[in-house]
């Protein structure tokens, strides 16, 4: 494991910076509108907006599913080549499920797979060793798939997250799948806890309220 996975540190501090930065939009270079609006509807993701004040200017936003950040494409909003973005990371907490889910509506997506490595994967499909990580580690297995100009998303499975990369004090789920998988990790680890401790544990609720908060946060989790 690297200093990239390593890394404890629970906040970096940058002088001068009083206020929240949250990555908001990105904008994807697109050469038809309408063919892309097709596939990231086909996708699931919600339209959030398409407007235009001209031939020449047009914003079109989705959104994907439980996703604080939105994609932008259309005409007029970037001079970047269609199809020269690459490495835009959609994070999924069951990988198996979700590619197969997209393959039913349609969409080419890639075999899962890890990266030789064992850390991030390489640039396109260098390094790539069929299946995922052979630990099912959190953060080490992916899947990709291209827009219709040839824009490129890479699925990465991650179950939990290591310290500070959340804010402990927030604690979200984006859908039921993911919360009624953080409820099963959180059953079976606390049916390890009570057969450690020999007796039933009354105050489960609690105990699964503490496992989730800080497994999704990063911190050390209940024994």
């Amino acid at each position: 494991m690297t200093n990239l996975q390593e890394r404890t540190d629970s906040r970096t501090t940058m002088p001068g910076v009083v206020s929240d930065m949250k990555l908001e939009v990105i904008v994807i270079p697109v050469s038809d509108v309408d063919r892309a609006k097709e596939f990231y509807g086909r996708l699931g993701w919600r339209e959030d907006a398409d407007f235009s004040t001209s031939d020449e200017f047009r914003v079109v936003q989705y959104t994907p599913p439980g996703s604080g950040s939105a994609i932008i494409f259309g005409t007029g909003i970037s001079s970047a080549e269609p199809g020269s973005v690459e490495g835009l990371h959609l994070v999924v907490s069951d990988l198996d499920a979700t590619r197969s889910a997209l393959v039913e509506r349609g969409i080419d997506v890639s075999e899962i797979f890890h990266d030789v490595g064992g850390i991030f994967h390489h640039a396109g499909v260098e390094g790539r060793v069929p299946g995922p990580d052979p630990k099912r580690s959190s953060y080490g297995s992916f899947a990709s798939f291209e827009d219709p100009d040839g824009n490129g998303w890479v699925f990465q499975e991650v179950t939990s997250r290591l310290p500070g990369r959340l804010d402990p004090s927030v604690t979200t789920f984006s859908s039921v799948p993911d919360l009624t998988a953080a409820l099963q990790r959180a059953a079976a680890a606390h049916g390890e806890h009570e057969a450690r401790t020999g007796q039933a544990d009354e105050q489960w609720p609690e105990w699964y309220a503490t496992y989730m908060v800080r497994e999704q946060s990063g911190e050390a989790l209940p024994s």
